[in-house]
């Protein structure tokens, strides 16, 4: 088990590794994936944040919640499950998807009450196991 302080020192490790993706993103991506990443705390407020395959990551009871990533004409919020594609498929085709992935471009606002919709459908699918 971690001890209190080496926790505290991974999550500080994992913010700094945080501040620095979103340095390095354009300043139009940083800004909207802000606003993705407010929307994931408050739908999730339990789950944790760090870095993984490059990109920051939430997770919910130490499993994966949800990726998002800032890019220099969209963002993006991955997985898309098969349960995510069934519950949400119509809301989703406005939207370009690929792999499992959906992809917000910057010239439009962020959908922050979908983003909250994906984040509730992940959560309540990893909860069923489903």
């Amino acid at each position: 088990m971690a001890s209190k302080k080496s926790a505290a020192k991974t999550e500080e490790t994992a913010a700094a590794k945080v501040r620095a993706y979103l340095a390095s993103l354009p300043p139009d991506a940083r800004r909207e994936l802000k606003k993705i990443r407010d929307v994931i705390r408050a739908a999730a407020p339990d789950a944790t944040e760090s870095i993984s395959y490059g990109i920051p990551t939430f997770k919910l009871d130490g499993r994966v919640l949800i990726y998002c990533a800032g890019w220099k004409n969209h963002t993006s919020v991955y997985p898309l499950t098969p349960a995510i594609m069934r519950v949400h498929g119509a809301e989703l085709e406005k939207y370009e998807t690929s792999k499992g992935t959906v992809r917000f471009p910057l010239s439009k606002p962020v959908p922050i009450a979908f983003v909250k919709r994906l984040v509730k459908t992940r959560m309540a699918e990893m909860r069923t196991g489903k």
